[in-house]
């Protein structure tokens, strides 16, 4: 995945695109003969089904949020771990959502959220917090890691912080977990979203 915006690209297109291709990673470090009905950080989702809820909403999700278009009922429904090779398949999704929102349009204007219109730059920095989060969650739900620059870190702290008490409303963040003074960044983004960054199931 190359980072390197476009001279119009809008300034966190790279910062998206850093977060696809560490999620990209994690998906393909995800052993073939894992099992997917264990246990996951989001205690909600077994590995299955945190698997394919990042899948859709990380990688077509994105996409059709910046081509303001409708996620097809029949993806909302697949079960993307039943596809072989679905870590190659959701890289080459993701390549494709990353250059939807190349397009400096793409951040401009509302995204229709089922009746409820959002600026599209909010709606894309809380997906890049997704990709980041439910990226964690998996790496850490199927034994692997993510690695992150400082700098993501510091824009998904900057997101979850603006938006946990919203989803704590809406029962998309659990209570925060604490952590020592001087956490990392991403730690810290962890644990303001209800996510235990010492957690290993």
């Amino acid at each position: 995945m190359n980072d390197h915006p476009t001279p119009d690209a809008h300034p966190l297109h790279p910062l998206l695109a850093r977060a696809a291709a560490a999620a990209a990673r994690v998906a393909d470090g995800v052993p073939a003969n894992h099992p997917l009905d264990g246990p996951t950080p989001c205690t909600d989702f077994d590995a299955r089904a945190l698997v394919n809820h990042w899948v859709l909403y990380t990688s077509h999700g994105l996409e059709h949020r910046a081509r303001r278009t409708e996620l097809p009922e029949a993806l909302v429904d697949h079960d993307f771990t039943a596809d072989p090779g679905w870590p190659a398949a959701y890289a080459a999704q993701l390549d494709r959502a990353v250059a939807a929102w190349a397009d400096p349009a793409a951040w401009t204007g509302d995204v229709d959220l089922g009746g409820s219109p959002a600026p599209a730059e909010g709606i894309a920095r809380m997906l890049i917090a997704e990709l980041v989060l439910h990226g964690w969650d998996v790496a850490r739900a199927t034994g692997g890691p993510i690695g992150i620059d400082e700098e993501l870190a510091r824009l998904v702290l900057e997101v979850v912080e603006e938006n946990a008490e919203l989803y704590r409303q809406y029962g998309g963040f659990a209570a925060p977990v604490a952590v020592p003074e001087g956490a990392p960044a991403l730690d810290r983004a962890l644990a303001a979203s209800g996510r235990d960054p010492r957690w290993n199931g």
